[in-house]
């Protein structure tokens, strides 16, 4: 993750890759959106991603609905 003096000054949504247990950011930002639900997601407070679908998720719900819309995959 980037450091405190490493973010956009504006803020702005990131571009994050999302790997086994850790995500590296692509494009600095400082928040990602809910592939589910669309709610901004602020860096420090995300805690859920798919890592073969690249996704990122507010909530455990948001994960459940996901894999219940996608046939259990």
């Amino acid at each position: 993750m980037l450091g405190r003096y490493e973010r956009t000054p504006a803020g702005g949504e990131a571009k994050v890759e999302y790997g086994d247990g850790t995500m590296r950011v692509v494009r600095p930002g400082t928040f990602v959106r809910c592939a589910v639900t669309g709610e901004v997601i602020p860096l420090e407070a995300l805690r859920y991603w798919d890592v073969d679908r690249q996704e990122a998720y507010a909530t455990p719900d948001a994960v459940m609905r996901r894999v219940r819309d996608a046939g259990g995959r």
